[in-house]
């Protein structure tokens, strides 16, 4: 071997091709160089080569919009987006009306004010929701939110029926079972801590993954499931950070988050086969999983009906639904879970923060709740009494807006997208619109930086700030649950308001932020909670 490699590298050093045959002299040109050129000189051009065409192209997609001069060779700013900064993000927002980034392969256009985001929400002709990178790979590339134009408009339809106020009212019932047994266990948690401050964060993550699981699939799934999900679930969280290492390796958070997500949607799949069974034999509706499953039966009685000619004296569902399978259930209620698990976690943990800053408005969220209930507190409550809660309501609308959960939502752009007269985004990149900056607009909203419930109570925020309200989003990918939501927050802190009292021991972080995929104040608000004496 060693007798071969020296003839052959003797023969490449000493054959001149311009003067053997027809070969043009460049050529023979370029053979010598490479013939006296080193492995490591050949790597470091190729290097250089590489990353000159990086930063070019960086420049280029650039144009004129806000942004770095230049990239950081191939990673960009990867580094400073494993660990974001709120404050980052804010003078990022503050920039401009459009900014950049590139990360790895991926250019980002950043959308902060409130015409560019509402300009990028009601674009589907160019743009889609691609949430993460990591999201296909977690959530299924097929899953309904990534369907695009009458195909996720048609799908959506057989959705929208499962967020009415009739069907919301008859979620009710379980949401006050599970908060009346997370109240006894934040009191036990105060207790067994010996009075001293707990932070909350965590307790909060859970309790809202358990209302969120009975509201979804009932009683299909176990306490102990419904636990190992709470806990797993902060592992999809890391994975579907906005910057994330691009391919799934074992042991990253991607890979952890790939296994937590599998889990949840093996659990939710058998509890699609369980509704399966108890709807077709009658049972009565209670989650958001058995009305889905009810329509899809009605509209197969309808079918069979239309077949047969027996369809007289017979209500023909709308829309029709096919039977969907249990895994095609489970990833859509999946990503219910997705969509409402950390955005409604940040809201709670920020609303029980604010209320013990705020007795005043405390006070009266308190009072409201009492008369509503005649004074009863252990009395659940209807929709018609939830839905007149009106100052409690505006307190939820507020908090809202004064830490809107999701800072911002990814969009892949579909086709170059002239978002301004002077700059078109590029096929393949990522635009993201931001809704802090519109939540924060000083000419829609008075004293903007302060949590002012009245401004929803007696004021016109309303209506004045009806185009800057983009905690949902807007046009047709905007948020299915957003009454839900609010409704559910609502609940949960009018119901706490008459049954507990806590208190928040602040710290030098408590008003800052923390992002993890949505908001949370960075020392997770510690608290203390006793039993309200009746």
């Amino acid at each position: 071997m060693a007798a071969n490699a020296t003839s052959f590298t003797s023969q490449l050093a000493s054959v001149t091709y311009g003067a053997a045959s027809n070969v043009p002299v460049q050529i023979d040109y370029i053979v010598d160089v490479l013939s006296q050129t080193s492995g490591w000189t050949i790597v470091f051009t190729l290097l250089a080569l590489a990353v000159a065409y990086d930063q070019v192209n960086y420049i280029l997609q650039k144009g004129s919009i806000v942004g770095p001069a230049f990239k950081m060779p191939f990673i960009g700013p990867f580094l400073q987006s494993v660990n974001p900064k709120f404050e980052e993000y804010h003078a990022k927002w503050k920039s401009g009306e459009l900014s950049c980034v590139s990360v790895f392969h991926k250019f980002v256009v950043i959308a902060s004010t409130r015409d560019m985001s509402r300009k990028v929400f009601n674009s589907p002709s160019f743009v889609k929701p691609c949430v993460v990178d990591a999201a296909h790979k977690l959530l299924g590339a097929d899953n309904w939110v990534f369907l695009d134009g009458k195909a996720h408009v048609d799908f959506r339809k057989g959705l929208n029926g499962l967020f009415t106020r009739k069907a919301l009212e008859v979620y009710l019932p379980g949401q006050e079972e599970v908060y009346r047994r997370y109240f006894d266990k934040f009191l036990d948690i105060t207790k067994q801590a010996g009075g001293k401050p707990v932070p909350f964060m965590p307790e909060f993550r859970e309790v809202i993954t358990a209302v969120s699981c009975r509201t979804f699939v009932g009683h299909y799934i176990s306490d102990e499931a419904v636990k190992k999900i709470a806990d797993d679930y902060y592992l999809i969280t890391a994975a579907l950070e906005l910057v994330n290492f691009p391919i799934i390796l074992p042991f990253t958070k991607t890979w952890r988050g790939k296994k937590a997500a599998d889990m949840v949607l093996a659990e939710f799949a058998k509890c699609a086969a369980k509704s399966k069974v108890r709807m077709a034999a009658g049972g009565e509706m209670t989650c958001i999983m058995d009305a889905w499953i009810l329509n899809m039966i009605e509209s197969q009685r309808w079918r069979d009906a239309e077949a047969n000619g027996t369809t007289e004296g017979m209500e023909k569902p709308n829309p029709l639904l096919r039977e969907f399978t249990n895994y095609e259930i489970a990833q859509t209620v999946f990503t219910f879970l997705f969509a409402s698990q950390d955005a409604t976690s940040s809201a709670a943990t920020w609303l029980f923060q604010i209320m013990a800053q705020r007795p005043d408005v405390l006070d009266r969220v308190r009072e409201e709740n009492l008369k509503v209930r005649n004074g009863n507190v252990y009395m659940d409550l209807d929709m018609e009494q939830l839905e007149s809660l009106t100052y409690t309501r505006a307190v939820v609308k507020e908090l809202l807006r004064y830490r809107p959960p999701v800072l911002m939502v990814p969009y892949v752009v579909k086709k170059a997208f002239p978002i301004t007269e002077t700059y078109t985004a590029p096929k393949g990149s990522m635009v993201i619109p931001t809704t802090y900056m519109a939540l924060r607009d000083p000419e829609v909203y008075e004293n903007p930086d302060m949590f002012d419930p009245e401004r929803y109570y007696s004021g016109d925020a309303e209506v004045k700030g009806a185009k800057n309200f983009l905690v949902f989003g807007t046009g047709p990918h905007y948020c299915l649950g957003q009454q839900y939501a609010q409704l559910n927050l609502a609940l949960f802190i009018g119901k706490a308001s008459i049954l507990m009292d806590w208190v928040h021991h602040p710290t030098p972080d408590s008003e800052k932020i923390k992002v993890f995929a949505t908001i949370f104040p960075m020392d997770d608000c510690p608290l203390t909670f006793t039993e309200r004496k009746q």
